[in-house]
């Protein structure tokens, strides 16, 4: 197989399986089918993080004794299978919380492992544009299963056939994965054995002492923003009589061009002044969007600033995360990155889901708006602390 080929392959695989997480954002209309609320919605979702987080941390040890690629085809069966769960569940009970944990076991290793998997195939030099190229196909993948299922619902099927067809999508990529793991090694860099990649006590401290610490922890703070405002957007659009599907569209096709078109961009002199400005515009987009109402143009305007912001800044956060890491933690910083970002991007949500229904959503947005702020000033204290080095090198 010819390494175009390899590539091909594994970010088409990423694709059909990322639209996993996009259905999580329908999980709010798909309870709402059997009398659940957005506390429930929060509840499971809080679920997921807890079993993502356990298998994130352990990740690295399945991933030793059975392979990268296999793990992530084994994780890819089980989100097959939470997804059609999810589909055909009718009460709140145990089936539903099967179907939780599963999500978070095949989320956090697909999310943790798929990285570390491109490290083995490009090099430093490279690692923004791969990153690049691999967030422009998750985010393809659940920016549009909210879209596929808006467009099901139009033809009378209903979100449930969405879950389901998504879960014959994770069966693909579940193959696909399996079918790569030979050809992957063949054109690994160097040819040499795959380092081990389970996390330890020591290794958490020395992600924790390394400088890579500062991404770990914002990558937290933006999954938090990106949950807060996508996990519960079908709310928000029911309530002020929009159509949740455009600003999913918008946003996903304002991600994907953008981080096409930047996909040799590497940060520039000073990445995380890069990162900061566009995580400004991130907090832009949720100011906006919480005095917007039911202005159907503002809305779109929220959808591509958040899309500029949010999607563009991330892949510069993932290859800042693997530069400023150890060489020889590496695949842990990346898992530990995974970890952090999937405490945000489902535990969140049990905070926001609760605040929906006690609360109300405005509340909830300026929380969000608040975090991407403090998100936004980290990077920008690392960007001004890296001029001051390099005047001083001058």
């Amino acid at each position: 197989m010819s390494r175009f080929s390899v590539f091909f392959l594994y970010f088409a695989a990423v694709f059909l399986q990322a639209g996993a997480y996009g259905l999580t954002f329908m999980l709010p209309r798909l309870f709402e089918s059997f009398g659940a609320n957005e506390k429930v919605v929060g509840l499971m979702l809080g679920v997921t993080a807890v079993c993502t987080v356990v298998t994130v941390y352990f990740s690295g040890h399945l991933s030793d004794r059975f392979g990268r690629l296999r793990t992530l085809g084994c994780a890819c069966l089980a989100i097959s299978v939470a997804l059609v769960l999810y589909g055909t569940v009718a009460v709140v009970g145990i089936w539903l919380v099967v179907a939780s944990v599963l999500l978070g076991f095949g989320w956090g290793l697909t999310y943790s492992l798929g990285p570390i998997v491109l490290t083995r195939l490009v090099g430093a030099d490279d690692r923004v544009r791969y990153f690049t190229l691999l967030s422009v196909f998750v985010m393809a993948g659940f920016g549009l299963s909210p879209v596929l299922a808006s467009v099901l619902e139009g033809f009378g099927y209903s979100v449930r056939d969405a879950f389901l067809l998504t879960g014959v999508f994770c069966l693909v990529s579940a193959v696909l994965f399996f079918v790569l793991d030979a050809p992957i090694k063949i054109h690994a860099l160097g040819q040499r054995a795959e380092a081990p990649s389970r996390i330890t006590g020591a290794a958490l401290m020395g992600v924790a002492r390394s400088k890579a610490v500062l991404p770990v922890t914002m990558v937290c703070l933006g999954a938090s923003v990106f949950a807060g405002l996508n996990n519960f957007q079908t709310v928000y659009a029911d309530a002020r009589g929009l159509d949740y599907a455009s600003f999913f569209l918008t946003y996903t096709v304002t991600v994907v061009v953008c981080r096409l078109l930047l996909a040799r961009f590497k940060g520039g002199a000073n990445p995380y002044r890069t990162i900061a400005l566009l995580q400004y515009v991130m907090s832009l987009s949720i100011v906006l969007f919480i005095f917007s109402g039911s202005n159907v143009a503002l809305y779109l305007v929220v959808a591509v600033l958040f899309g500029v912001g949010y999607g563009v800044s991330y892949p510069i956060l993932v290859a800042m995360t693997a530069n400023d890491a150890d060489e020889d933690l590496s695949a842990q910083t990346l898992q530990v990155f995974a970890l952090t970002y999937f405490i945000g991007i489902f535990g969140f949500p049990l905070i926001a889901g609760w605040m929906i229904v006690d609360v109300g959503p405005v509340p909830l947005l300026w929380v969000v708006a608040i975090l991407a702020v403090i998100e936004a000033s980290l990077a920008l204290r690392r960007s001004l602390a890296h001029q001051r080095l390099a005047a001083k090198q001058l």
